[in-house]
């Protein structure tokens, strides 16, 4: 049974917190806790951090806390290397890190108050939200909608899953600050009952198997997901997809006629329901699509066309043209950004033009270094797709170029089916471009993975136990005389894209995916030197 969270906020108002023992559950070293410690010092509490991490651990966070010279760190206690049933039973309030179940959880259940860093932000900011979340997408598509809004003139705030807390910039908000918040199935779930989530627009990405080791099973995963429509009205905008996907596959209990999960949340929602897609929505159907000249186009109720449309008397609008960002997934992902931009009152021709300019974000298809193989003169491309951590969205990295690639994958295993980037890479389902090359990290995945590949006799090389020497093994590949033979001829208009798009999660060899994108990109930039 999923845990359900009472009604609204541990604190009535802001002033209430000084004086008040608060327990922060997890430093961590992505901001989270850190931010979480640094906000009730500054509002005049007690604050014992824990985690089960060790000071040596931690360091990086520790280090931050300590030197901040604008808290009282007379107030600041640190318990680490495990936890304390007096640390949670005696605190007004724990604050809960969202990566810890709170079924079962013995430390969670001896405290008299949870909430998280969420609900503290939704119960004081006034601002309008916008909230994202899905399976695949999230973080580039919150980014986008961020990129577009500053860049139109809105002050708007980004935070939520993307490692930005929205503790660290509640005060600077008000009613006309939008707020973007990327936010997982598991901070979703620590909201489950409170009623403090009540976003303007509302997306849902792609929905594919994710975090299987933690739920068992797609409807309790989908049912975290649903959480961010639960409390919208009919005033409010849910962003849904409409093209079919794996969903007859996936949940047990399929509902007849339903083609995809946003089917399933559009049949649920209160909200206006939109809808995307990679093709032209039927008659009836509003929402954002997409022709085959990879234009973005909106089809919206009259009363959400810009003035602009109505006066035109336009059906239609084109809102995404040109973008810097390779990939059709991230296509998808940009037209329902250019959406949200656009329903918030930017016009089409300004909504389109900004997001042209737009060239993503780090760990997402990151282009970061470029490298003239000094044997052939072959120009080489590096992309950094660490937050790639399911299957499908290695897969569809490795489509994203028009042009075949080498494809660095594998890693840890979170009880998902890897069928889909096997058949991918085995030019199964109609794959255009077959990497010239697959390199494999060790790792539990890596081991589901390789075994489909044997399967179907896909080549590839590895597993290695080390990012480095995979480097130095594709180096070695690239100047050897079969170079060639092995990527193809050269052609000096053209460059080759090496993507490092795991599919699967870090842990074992990395602390997390970021730290993994992190050390391939200064171990390329190490092993592929301008001078080499």
């Amino acid at each position: 049974m999923a845990h359900t969270y009472p009604e609204g906020c541990f604190f009535s108002t802001l002033e209430e917190i000084k004086g008040k023992k608060i327990t922060v559950m997890g430093l961590g070293l992505n901001g989270g806790g850190e931010t979480c410690a640094r906000f009730f010092l500054k509002h005049g509490a007690f604050v014992t951090v824990t985690d089960t991490k060790t000071a040596d651990q931690l360091a990086p966070a520790i280090k931050s806390l300590n030197s901040d010279s604008t808290i009282d760190k007379s107030r600041l206690r640190y318990v680490l290397g495990g936890h304390k049933i007096e640390d949670f039973a005696s605190a007004d309030c724990v604050i809960k890190n969202p990566a810890v179940k709170a079924e079962g959880n013995e430390f969670l259940a001896a405290a008299k108050a949870i909430e998280t860093d969420i609900s503290i932000f939704l119960k004081f900011s006034k601002a309008p939200l916008i909230a994202v979340t899905g399976s695949k997408g999230k973080s580039s598509t919150v980014s986008a909608i961020s990129y577009g809004l500053n860049k139109a003139g809105y002050k708007c705030f980004l935070g939520g899953n993307i490692t930005v807390s929205p503790l660290s910039f509640l005060e600077k908000t008000d009613g006309t600050t939008p707020v973007v918040l990327e936010l997982s199935s598991w901070q979703l779930a620590d909201l489950r009952g409170r009623k403090l989530l009540k976003p303007r627009i509302a997306i849902i990405t792609k929905i594919v198997p994710d975090h299987q080791n933690w739920y068992g099973s797609m409807e309790r995963y989908v049912e975290d997901k649903k959480l961010i429509y639960a409390d919208q009205d009919k005033n409010d905008i849910t962003i849904l997809d409409f093209d079919e996907d794996s969903y007859a596959r996936d949940c047990e209990h399929p509902k007849a006629g339903f083609r995809c999960w946003g089917d399933v949340f559009a049949s649920e929602t209160k909200a206006t329901v939109l809808r995307y897609s990679t093709h032209v929505l039927p008659d009836g159907i509003f929402g954002v699509f997409q022709l085959s000249d990879k234009n973005g186009y909106a089809r919206l109720p009259i009363r959400l066309m810009s003035a602009h449309a109505r006066q035109k008397k336009r059906a239609e609008e084109l809102i995404m043209k040109t973008l810097q960002v390779p990939g059709d997934h991230m296509r998808t992902n940009v037209l329902n950004a250019n959406l949200a931009v656009y329903l918030m009152g930017v016009s089409a021709e300004l909504t389109a033009n900004i997001s042209a300019s737009w060239k993503g974000i780090p760990h997402r298809l990151e282009k970061f270094h470029e490298w003239q193989n000094p044997y052939d003169k072959r120009n080489i491309a590096f992309y950094n797709d660490s937050s790639s951590t399911v299957p499908e969205a290695a897969a569809a990295a490795s489509q994203s170029f028009g042009k075949r690639t080498v494809l660095i994958a594998g890693g840890t295993d979170k009880n998902l089916d890897f069928l889909p980037l096997a058949k991918c890479l085995n030019s199964e389902n109609n794959t255009k471009f077959p990497p010239y090359e697959i390199f494999l990290l060790s790792g539990t995945g890596t081991d589901k993975l390789a075994a489909l590949l044997d399967e179907r006799k896909v080549r590839y090389e590895g597993p290695f136990d080390s990012l480095q020497i995979l480097l130095e093994v594709l180096k070695t590949e690239f100047m050897s005389e079969n170079s060639s033979r092995i990527f193809g001829e050269v052609s000096p208009d053209s460059f080759l894209p090496v993507v490092f798009s795991p599919g699967a999660t870090s842990f074992g060899m990395f602390t997390n995916e970021f730290d993994r994108g992190n050390k391939f990109k200064d171990l390329v930039q190490a092993i592929f030197q301008a001078d080499s």
